[in-house]
């Protein structure tokens, strides 16, 4: 790959290429849910991190796995259950006898968390103890046991879910953790024409290989790159203010909003509406970003940041129904 390091149209155009390489990777696999990977890769190429909601059977371990295989990067599925302990997820020090000197010393055994891609499933089956261990990897990049600080080799990217459906035994995110993942996706259920296609792709011997396109020093440098596109004072603007115009009673915030939201997004979601507005940008082959970028991911970073009232759920009115209005507000 050339050298990306600097602002250019041909970085851009580039960038734009491998992308769309990885979409039809990805498709020869996963059929449909062209929306759901594409912000997959804007949150992989953002530095970012995803929470994925559906029911089970969409296809979301088959989805995190063929990713990792286009991408030539570790994976980890980790099944979160109520007994799961921290140290199930970051590994565990156990007692190792030296056969010569009969010294005993401890070792530290790394746990699935040391992987490029990791598949949380599940996350709300697991106490808020297990959740944190793998929050403190996400945000840190590192993790701590016994004083000694292991770092996780980069590209890291987690990608939680959870099934809407079912409730009983469940831990719930607080919205300050879920505050941590760049996007909250939503899956949803095929078309016709496209479970005829994944019942007839599955139900063969056949199996479709896919190919590496890209390399993890290549994601690194795509991720640097993202972190050069500029931004017009204009976008910058109208992305700070859609955020602020969730909070409630400020400057900005319309009576609807007021009449609706209890909670408000904080700042982190003003940096993630900017920084997946310029990774989208190159993934069109521009290097320079709009207001409709920041229009096209609102509503995955905004939702799970942003609180509705009692007078909302009253009325079934959804966090989504909100977001648009504010984006037509702006």
């Amino acid at each position: 790959m050339s050298e990306i390091n600097t602002p250019s149209k041909e970085a851009a155009l580039e960038f734009q290429k491998s992308f769309e390489k990885l979409k039809n990777e990805i498709s020869k696999v996963v059929v449909g849910q062209e929306h759901i990977v594409e912000n997959l890769l804007i949150s992989l190429f953002s530095r970012g991190h995803c929470v994925l909601i559906g029911v089970p059977g969409l296809a979301k371990t088959l989805l995190i796995r063929t990713l990792a295989k286009t991408l030539n990067l570790s994976f980890n599925r980790i099944q979160f259950t109520p007994d799961l302990m921290p140290g199930d997820i970051t590994g565990t020090e156990v007692i190792e006898e030296d056969s010569k000197t009969g010294h005993k010393k401890f070792k530290f055994f790394k746990g699935p968390i040391f992987s490029n891609i990791i598949l949380a499933d599940e996350i709300n089956r697991t106490p808020p103890k297990t959740q944190a261990a793998l929050l403190e990897a996400m945000q840190e990049y590192h993790v701590t046991a016994s004083g000694t600080t292991y770092s996780l080799e980069k590209p890291f990217f987690v990608l939680a879910t959870q099934n809407p459906i079912e409730q009983e035994g469940t831990y719930p995110l607080p919205e300050a953790q879920l505050d941590r993942f760049m996007f909250n996706l939503w899956l949803d259920y095929p078309s016709f024409e496209e479970e005829m296609d994944i019942v007839n792709r599955t139900t063969t011997a056949f199996e479709t290989e896919v190919s590496e396109i890209l390399n993890g020093e290549q994601i690194r440098e795509y991720q640097n790159l993202t972190r050069h596109v500029p931004v017009p004072e204009s976008v910058l603007n109208f992305a700070v203010k859609v955020v602020a115009m969730t909070r409630p009673n400020s400057e900005h915030t319309p009576d609807f909003v007021n009449q609706y939201m209890t909670w408000g997004a904080g700042p982190r979601a003003s940096q993630y509406l900017i920084l997946g507005g310029k990774t989208r940008a190159l993934s069109q082959g521009r290097f320079n970003v709009t207001e409709d970028d920041i229009k096209a991911i609102a509503i995955p970073v905004l939702r799970h940041r942003v609180v509705n009232n009692y007078a909302a759920e009253a009325e079934g009115i959804k966090s989504e129904d909100i977001i648009k209005r504010i984006l037509e507000n702006a």
